[in-house]
């Protein structure tokens, strides 16, 4: 692993997909855990109006506040935290780590960016981890434009349409893949098997702890810690 040309890539195209990144065997019986505590049915835990206006169906935990230790492996790993550090600097801190459940057909998630785009220096890094292969005909693939960390606002309208250059991913078990928060990104919806991927958030030195607070949608700005629709957005 080169972190500085990974580094190149990601500051170019603001993602990078390493598959295999994590061995199989390590991701097995964190996936076993992962839906053994989800079931086949959880409940929502955000409100009707962002579940409407947003159009995403995630359920998050974070295991890690629970005093869940199985986790810690992975962000423990030398080369995991290698390359957080030749992305985000010395000094860089982790967030936290939240496991997000898809359950069968769900629609994914819209149009997003994860914070505010306006300071471009400010922003948290997704380092999501994929404990299972995600399967073509099950949907659920992370859609992001190349490139668009650099682009400033995600531009209003239909939350779930086509963006010019878009691509699709689709991440195997053991796959790491880094993603920009000003990155315009979305899932696709889940037609079979629930979806499930962890993302072990963090972030430069000089960045809030709170910089997720606030996530940007084609459609809406959204804080979580209010529960609250701060802007409407039409195109």
């Amino acid at each position: 692993m080169n972190a500085s040309t990974l580094q190149r890539q990601f500051d170019r195209d603001g993602y990078i997909v390493l598959d295999g990144f994590f061995d199989d065997k390590q991701m097995e019986p964190i996936d076993r855990l992962i839906h053994a505590h989800f079931g086949e049915t959880p409940a929502f835990q955000h409100n009707d109006e962002f579940l409407s206006k947003s159009q995403t169906d995630v359920i998050p935990w974070f295991p890690q506040q629970q005093g869940v230790l199985d986790f810690d492996a992975i962000e423990s790993d030398e080369n995991f935290r290698g390359l957080s550090e030749a992305i985000l600097g010395v000094g860089w801190y982790e967030q936290s780590c939240m496991v997000m459940f898809s359950g069968r057909g769900s629609s994914g998630q819209a149009w997003h960016q994860d914070c505010p785009p306006e300071d471009p220096q400010q922003f948290n890094l997704n380092r999501l981890v994929y404990t299972s292969d995600m399967k073509a005909e099950s949907g659920g693939q992370v859609v992001v434009v190349p490139g668009s960390h650099k682009m400033g606002l995600l531009p209003a309208g239909d939350p779930l349409g086509q963006l010019q250059d878009q691509v699709v991913l689709q991440p195997k078990k053991g796959t790491l893949l880094l993603l920009h928060g000003h990155a315009w990104h979305r899932v696709l919806p889940v037609n079979a098997a629930a979806r499930v991927s962890t993302n072990f958030r963090a972030a430069s030195a000089t960045t809030p702890q709170d910089i997720t607070d606030i996530c940007v949608y084609r459609n809406m700005r959204y804080q979580f810690s209010t529960a609250n629709v701060i802007e409407e957005r039409t195109a």
